[in-house]
């Protein structure tokens, strides 16, 4: 699938508020388009130097709106971590409070907000890699129609951007995921005699009829009504790596422009198990 369309595709399943904040690959490739091989009508782009490198106004335009989509990178991602850190701070106070409360339906709603803050902080990390790849391919459709060799500075200098600095969110993904495995452990076993490990068993067995979906709700019987709700910030993130996954699988060549490798939590493959996500992002 090309990128235009797997972009195209993240935007529509992605969050309604996130959806003017992607890369306008789109109308980059329109004003793109414009620009005619041979440069009939040549300005120099900065001063009067002789040696100025010489643009046309489509071109002009063209790299205008590359400049303004940087910045809106920038002031969405920015916004968003400053968000988080807070959010983040507040959810751990709720966990201290709750951590060992037996009120099932508070637990419910606490897990349902801890699950739903870390898809979008997943949603996040990936908005970053899919913009960076638009830039790269645009860049390099703008080099090739131009014969100008833009696109290895401009990428320098879009590593430099906080949209592609995303050390601090990986770091708030990990301890979202440590609130999940403190309020919910994916293995609990009863050790309370003999008695309490033929309960063991017979809940490893029952387990084990119901199949993987039941780890992901850490054994309360209470969350199996979250396999059924609808949840927006889960089904957007489950989305967006599916349309990663397919443009890293595109090239098989690995060049200074490549992404890094994809920061694996292992929380995907439990969303991956939950029935309504993997009808959700089909």
């Amino acid at each position: 699938m090309k990128f235009g369309k797997s972009l195209s595709n993240q935007i529509e399943e992605t969050l309604p508020e996130w959806r003017d904040k992607f890369l306008s690959y789109k109308e980059l490739k329109k004003r793109l388009k414009r620009i005619g091989g041979e440069r009939p009508l040549k300005r120099p782009r900065l001063g009067d130097e002789e040696d100025a490198p010489f643009t046309t106004e489509e071109e002009d335009d063209f790299l205008r709106l590359l400049e303004a989509e940087l910045e809106k990178f920038n002031l969405f991602f920015v916004e968003k971590e400053e968000e988080y850190i807070i959010r983040q701070k507040e959810l751990q106070d709720i966990v201290e409070r709750v951590a060992g409360n037996d009120a099932n339906d508070e637990l419910m709603m606490v897990r349902k907000e801890i699950v739903d803050f870390h898809g979008e902080m997943v949603l996040l990390e990936n908005y970053s890699a899919l913009n960076y790849t638009g830039l790269v391919k645009i860049l390099k459709k703008y080099d090739k129609r131009t014969g100008a060799l833009i696109r290895l500075p401009f990428i320098q200098k879009v590593l430099q951007q906080p949209f592609f600095t995303t050390d601090l969110i990986y770091k708030l993904v990990k301890e979202c995921e440590s609130m999940l495995d403190r309020l919910f452990p994916i293995s609990e076993h009863s050790v309370s005699g003999d008695h309490g490990n033929e309960e063991g068993a017979a809940d490893e067995e029952k387990q084990s009829e119901k199949g993987p979906s039941s780890l992901v709700r850490g054994e309360v019987p209470e969350l199996e009504e979250i396999e059924y709700m609808e949840s927006l910030y889960m089904k957007s993130t489950v989305a967006a790596l599916r349309v990663l996954k397919e443009i890293r699988s595109g090239s098989s060549t690995v060049s200074v422009f490549s992404l890094p490798p994809m920061q694996s939590s292992g929380m995907e493959e439990r969303w991956n198990k939950i029935p309504v996500l993997e009808q959700a992002a089909k």
